[in-house]
């Protein structure tokens, strides 16, 4: 019978230094707007991310900050599948290509708040837990 370590979790999911994220952060650093920079980077969590926080806070949409939050959430999780995440352990937050993840995952939960979908609030509160961070740390990447 096979017994897993439970005090050794898996190692920590960093995403690679170099594609859509590095992309996004380049189209962004020579002046483009995230919406702008999405032809150059769709796959980008970052920018979607931005995206939303955007119509949150300036446009007041929280549907559309839903929608563009739920394509950097699900952008996020296949850059953190093919980097070898398993559904379970820390994606440090300190380490710049995984904010972006981070950020849509945050933004998804504010968005749901907004619209009134509690469980998918309290579902990403979780997953941001579970992953070594929280709204508050998330938050101060902003």
């Amino acid at each position: 019978m096979s017994h897993e370590n439970l005090l050794d979790g898996p190692a920590p999911t960093l995403l690679p230094t170099d594609g859509p994220e590095a992309d996004a952060r380049d189209a962004l650093s020579s002046g483009s707007s995230p919406r702008e920079a999405v032809p150059a980077a769709p796959a980008s969590s970052l920018l979607w991310a931005l995206l939303a926080e955007h119509a949150l806070s300036e446009e007041g949409d929280p549907v559309a900050a839903y929608a563009y939050a739920r394509t950097g959430y699900h952008r996020g999780l296949d850059a953190l599948r093919r980097a070898g995440w398993h559904g379970r352990g820390p994606i440090p937050a300190d380490h710049g290509p995984n904010q972006g993840f981070l950020r849509a995952l945050l933004a998804l939960a504010e968005a749901a708040e907004a619209i009134g979908e509690t469980e998918e609030v309290q579902r990403c509160q979780t997953f941001l837990v579970d992953s070594g961070t929280s709204a508050e740390e998330v938050a101060d990447l902003r």
